[in-house]
C-alpha cells in the first residue's frame, strides 16, 4: 500500500486541539504521540524534577513504614527495595522505550486498546492519575505543615498558625496563586532543592548509620526485639508467632503499606521529553533519549533504595517506638510524620552528631518544606498537562479545560476540600495516594505484557513474558490490598469507615466520565477535522484540482450496498437529475468512532467517467461528508448533497451518531454545514429523496 501523503487542508469550524492520536512506526514499534519541541537538558538535571516528587517521600515514608511494621521496618523496606529494582525499574524501562514522548503507560494502553472500551480505560486511569496528583499536593503540603508547626521557632507564630489544616491550606493556596501568575518548572531550581535535600538527608542518615556502627548494642537491641516478637506494632497482626516464616509472611502482607516508596516512576517517564539525547536521535527513534531516560530511572531507583534502607535502620533503632507512633494522651508522637527531622533536631536520646540541634534541624525543616512544596508544584504542573492532553482530544472536556486558570482554581478548591476531609493527616491520605500510584503502576505492567505478547509468536507459553506477569501479579495484589483497606478518618463527630483510596479515585472517575459524556454530546456538532491524509500523490493532486472545479452533486454511497450504476440511476430518477449533470460519489468507511478529532485517509479514483472519493478511518461519516461539501463549495456554486430516505427511528439514529459516528447522517451534515459556513448563499444544500 502506498504511504499516506498528508494534507494541508486547514481545519474548518471551531479551533480544535492539536491531534495527539498515538501512532507507531510498525506493529511493535514505539508509540509516537506528538512532535512538540521541548527545551532539553542533561538527564542528571532532569532527574531532579523526578526527585522533588520521589525523594520527598522521605519526609513521611519512615513514619508510615514504622506505623505499620514496627521493628520489622528494615526487613519490609528491604522487600520494597527488591520490588523497586527488580520489578518497577524493568517495567518503566520498557515503558520509556515504547512511550518516549512523556505520556507513559496510559498512552501505551490507549494505543493497545482502541474504541470506546479503550477510551473508558483511559478515562478511568485519568481518574486514578488525578487521585495520585491531587493527593501528592495535599499530602506533601500536609507533611510540610507538620515540619513547620513542630519546629521550635514556630512557637512564636500566632496561635491560629498552629493548626495543621490552616497551614496546609495556606501552602496549597500559595501553590495555586503561583500557578495563576504563571508557573514554569525550572530545572535549575529543582536541582538546587534536590541537591540540598539529598545532602542533608545523607548527613542525617549517614550519621545515624555511623553511630550504629560505633554502638552495635543498638543493633543488638533491635535484633532482640525482632527475634522475640517485641515489634511495637499497634494493630492486630494477621499472623501469629515470631518465627522467620511469620516475619517473612508479615513483610509480604505489609508490603502494600509501604507502596508509597514506589511513587516516582510514572513521573520519571513523564519528564522524558525534557531529556537531552544524541545528535543522531530522530523523532520516531530517539535512541539517546531513551538510553538517558533509563539512566535517570535507574539512578533515581538506586538513590532512593539506599536512602530508604538507611532511614529504615536509623529510625527504627535510634528513635523510641513511642515517639514514632502517634501521640496517645499527650505522650510520645514527637517523631510522628517527621522521623528524620526528629533526628536532625537532636531530639533523639542518643548524641548521634554534635551538629544536630535547633539550627541544623531548622535548616533541615526549611529544605524539607521547600521540596515538599515543590513536589506539589510538580504534581500541579503534571495534572495541568495531563487533562488537556487527553480529554479535549476525545471531545470529553469543555473548552475551558484547555485554559490553565480555570483548572488551577478548580484544583485548588479540590485540594482544600481533600485537606478538610482528611484533616491534613499524612497517614490518613496515604491510602488514597498509594491507590493512585499502584493502579498506574499495575496498568504499566499490563501494558508491557500486552505489548510483548503482540510482538511474539508461537505457543502461549512462549509468548507470555513471565517475568512481567509475576511483577503484574505483585502489583495487582498490592493494589487490591490497598483498595480493600479501611481506616478511620479522624472526626470529632461519629467516625466514618470506608476505603478512602478507591473512594477518592471513584469520585474523580465519576466526575471525569460525567463531564466527558456531557461535553462529547455538546461538542458533537463541531467539525473536529484536522485535514486529510492521502493514499497516494495522485489522489492529492486530484483533490486539489477538484476544489477548483464545480461539481454540482455529491452522493454518499455505502460501500458493499447497491452498485454504482444502480445507485446513479436511482438518484437521477428520484432527484430528477439530467444525464449531463456530473455526480461525485463519496464512500466513507468508518474507523474508530470513539475518536473525536479525525484525519482520515482519502483515495480518489475515476471509474467510467465518475469520480469516487473513498475515505477511510473516519471517526464520523457525517463530518467527513460535510467537510468535503464545504471544501468543494469554495469555488463557484455550492454543491448539493443527495441522500436517500431512511426509515430508522430518530432516537436510534441520534444514539448511532453519538456512539458509532454514522446515524442520522443527512440531518447532521446539514447542521455541520450550517455551522461551518454561516453565509446561507454559500452553504451546500442537503437533499433527501
Amino acid at each position: 500500500m502506498t504511504t499516506p501523503v498528508s494534507s494541508d487542508v486547514a481545519t474548518l469550524g471551531p479551533a480544535a486541539p492539536k491531534p495527539g492520536k498515538a501512532s507507531h512506526s510498525s506493529a511493535d514499534g514505539p508509540f509516537v504521540t506528538s512532535t512538540q519541541v521541548h527545551h532539553q537538558s542533561l538527564w542528571l538535571w532532569v532527574l531532579c524534577l523526578t526527585g522533588v516528587d520521589y525523594f520527598s517521600t522521605l519526609g513521611y515514608q519512615p513514619t508510615i513504614a514504622f506505623e505499620h511494621t514496627g521493628a520489622l521496618t528494615p526487613l519490609a523496606t528491604g522487600l520494597l527495595v527488591l520490588v523497586t529494582l527488580l520489578g518497577a525499574l524493568p517495567i518503566y524501562s520498557y515503558v520509556a522505550k515504547k512511550s518516549f514522548d512523556g505520556q507513559g503507560s496510559i498512552a501505551m494502553l490507549e494505543r493497545l486498546m482502541s474504541g470506546w472500551g479503550g477510551k473508558m480505560v483511559v478515562l478511568a486511569l485519568l481518574g486514578f492519575a488525578a487521585t495520585d496528583f491531587v493527593i501528592t499536593m495535599t499530602l506533601s503540603a500536609a507533611d510540610a505543615a507538620v515540619h513547620l508547626v513542630e519546629n521550635p521557632m514556630w512557637e512564636h507564630m500566632p496561635q491560629a498558625l498552629h493548626s495543621p489544616v490552616l497551614v496546609t491550606n495556606l501552602l496549597l493556596g500559595a501553590l495555586g496563586a503561583v500557578f495563576l501568575k504563571g508557573f514554569r518548572e525550572v530545572i535549575g531550581l529543582a536541582v538546587v532543592l534536590v541537591a540540598i535535600y539529598l545532602v542533608l538527608n545523607a548527613i542525617v542518615i549517614g550519621s545515624g548509620l555511623w553511630y550504629l556502627g560505633a554502638h552495635p548494642e543498638h543493633l543488638q537491641d533491635w535484633w532482640t526485639r525482632l527475634t522475640t516478637g517485641d515489634w511495637h506494632i499497634n494493630h492486630e497482626l494477621p499472623v501469629s508467632g515470631h518465627s522467620w516464616v511469620s516475619i517473612a509472611l508479615l513483610c509480604v502482607l505489609f508490603f502494600p503499606k509501604l507502596a508509597l516508596g514506589l511513587s516516582g516512576f510514572e513521573t520519571g517517564v513523564a519528564v522524558m521529553p525534557l531529556i537531552k539525547g544524541d545528535p543522531t536521535d530522530t523523532p520516531a527513534n530517539p535512541v539517546g533519549r531513551i538510553r538517558n531516560a533509563r539512566k535517570l530511572l535507574a539512578t533515581a531507583a538506586i538513590i532512593m533504595s539506599v536512602l530508604l534502607m538507611g532511614s529504615a535502620f536509623v529510625t527504627s533503632t535510634l528513635i523510641p517506638p513511642t515517639d514514632m507512633h502517634a501521640a496517645v494522651g499527650g505522650v510520645g508522637g514527637k517523631a510522628y510524620e517527621r522521623a528524620l527531622a526528629y533526628l536532625a533536631h537532636g531530639q533523639s536520646p542518643h548524641v548521634i552528631n554534635p551538629l544536630f540541634g535547633e539550627l541544623f534541624g531548622t535548616i533541615y525543616d526549611i529544605s524539607t518544606v521547600s521540596i515538599l512544596w515543590f513536589a506539589g508544584a510538580s504534581a500541579m504542573s503534571g495534572l495541568l498537562n495531563l487533562v488537556p492532553r487527553y480529554l479535549p482530544r476525545y471531545g470529553m472536556a469543555p473548552r475551558w479545560a484547555e485554559a490553565s486558570v480555570p483548572l488551577v482554581i478548580l484544583l485548588t478548591l479540590i485540594n482544600w476540600l481533600v485537606t478538610w476531609l482528611f484533616e491534613a493527616s499524612v497517614k490518613a491520605q496515604g491510602g488514597a495516594y498509594a491507590t493512585g500510584v499502584m493502579v498506574l503502576m499495575t496498568s504499566a505492567a499490563v501494558a508491557v505484557i500486552i505489548d510483548k505478547w503482540n510482538q511474539r509468536s508461537g505457543h502461549w507459553l512462549v509468548r507470555m513474558p513471565w517475568h512481567f506477569v509475576l511483577i503484574a501479579i505483585l502489583f495487582l495484589y498490592t493494589t487490591t490490598m490497598i483498595v480493600r483497606h479501611v481506616e478511620v478518618i479522624p472526626h470529632s463527630n461519629p467516625v466514618d469507615y470506608f476505603p478512602r483510596g478507591i473512594t477518592i479515585a471513584a469520585f474523580f472517575i465519576g466526575i471525569i466520565i460525567t463531564l466527558s459524556i456531557i461535553s462529547r454530546t455538546i461538542r458533537s456538532t463541531e467539525l473536529r477535522f484536522a485535514g486529510f491524509d492521502f493514499a497516494n500523490p495522485e489522489s492529492r493532486f486530484l483533490w486539489d484540482s477538484m476544489k477548483h472545479i464545480e461539481f454540482p452533486v455529491l452522493v454518499p454511497h455505502r460501500p458493499g450496498g447497491h452498485g454504482l450504476l444502480e445507485k446513479e440511476a436511482t438518484i437521477r430518477w428520484r432527484h430528477r437529475l439530467p444525464p449531463e449533470t456530473p455526480i461525485v460519489f463519496i464512500e466513507a468507511e468508518l474507523g474508530d468512532a470513539s475518536d473525536f478529532l479525525q484525519k482520515p485517509v482519502m483515495e480518489i479514483v475515476e471509474q467510467d467517467g465518475r469520480f469516487i472519493l473513498r475515505v477511510k478511518h473516519c471517526a464520523s461519516v457525517s463530518h467527513v461528508i460535510a467537510v468535503i461539501a464545504l471544501e468543494l463549495s469554495k469555488v463557484g456554486n455550492p454543491p448539493e448533497v443527495h441522500f436517500g430516505w431512511s426509515d430508522e427511528s430518530p432516537l436510534r439514529t441520534n444514539l448511532d451518531f453519538l456512539l458509532f459516528g454514522q446515524g442520522n447522517v443527512p440531518w447532521m451534515v446539514r447542521e455541520l454545514v450550517k455551522d461551518g459556513q454561516p453565509d446561507p448563499d454559500r452553504q451546500p444544500r442537503v437533499v433527501i429523496g
